[in-house]
């Protein structure tokens, strides 16, 4: 019986040993992944501010020389309509010249400015959204990491556990207690292998 007890114990040392070097590294990975989704979240939201700021620039800019140019039109400024109208930025015009084919001035149905019409599109305002969603994806990535990594972390717990268990098994006498002892460390050792195995495996970082 003593010498079954120290193998049961001997091996159990030896696997949770294993075990919970595997979820250590498994939680350091996690951890690594984390810090880059939240690395690559915050580089992703400096662009989109970045993109941003140009868009909101550019419409202040289409404003400004529509606004300009409906004040000549109204005045039957010809050559100072044109002038304007010259220096519409390339992303305007396309709005410009469907608002324009609506008949606006005699048309109560025509919408009230360019900006509202489908063809009003800014590419620095598409690719802000295009990495607002980049951003918000390598979060959810970087909070799935986190909780991957603390899943592997109650891992190395149960696996301590089992540990400690198999490692005072040793120092008692009574072969009932031992038995004891290393049943709960098996147990809690299978039930840390088993809660292991249902997590996902991160090799890179």
């Amino acid at each position: 019986m003593e010498r079954r007890l120290e193998l049961v114990s001997t091996v159990l040392l030896a696997l949770a040993a294993v075990a919970t070097a595997w979820a250590a590294y498994q939680a350091r990975q996690w951890t690594g992944e984390q810090s880059g989704g939240y690395s690559r979240a915050t580089t992703a939201r400096l662009s989109e501010n970045r993109e941003s700021a140009l868009a909101n620039r550019q419409v202040q800019i289409d404003v400004a020389t529509f606004s300009s140019w409906l004040d000549a039109h109204a005045q039957h400024d010809t050559e100072l309509a044109d002038f304007y109208r010259q220096r519409f930025r390339a992303e305007f015009q396309p709005a410009f010249d469907a608002w324009l084919a609506t008949d606006p001035f005699t048309n109560p149905k025509a919408p009230e400015t360019p900006f509202t019409l489908p063809q009003y599109k800014i590419a620095a305002q598409a690719q802000a959204d295009a990495l607002e969603k980049t951003a918000a994806a390598a979060s959810q990535d970087a909070k799935d990491a986190n909780q991957h990594a603390d899943n592997a972390m109650l891992a190395v717990v149960l696996f301590s556990i089992s540990l400690f268990f198999a490692g005072i098994s040793a120092k008692l006498h009574s072969s009932r207690a031992r038995e004891v002892i290393l049943g709960l460390g098996c147990a809690v050792f299978l039930g840390g292998l088993i809660w292991i195995a249902t997590l996902p495996v991160q090799l890179t970082t």
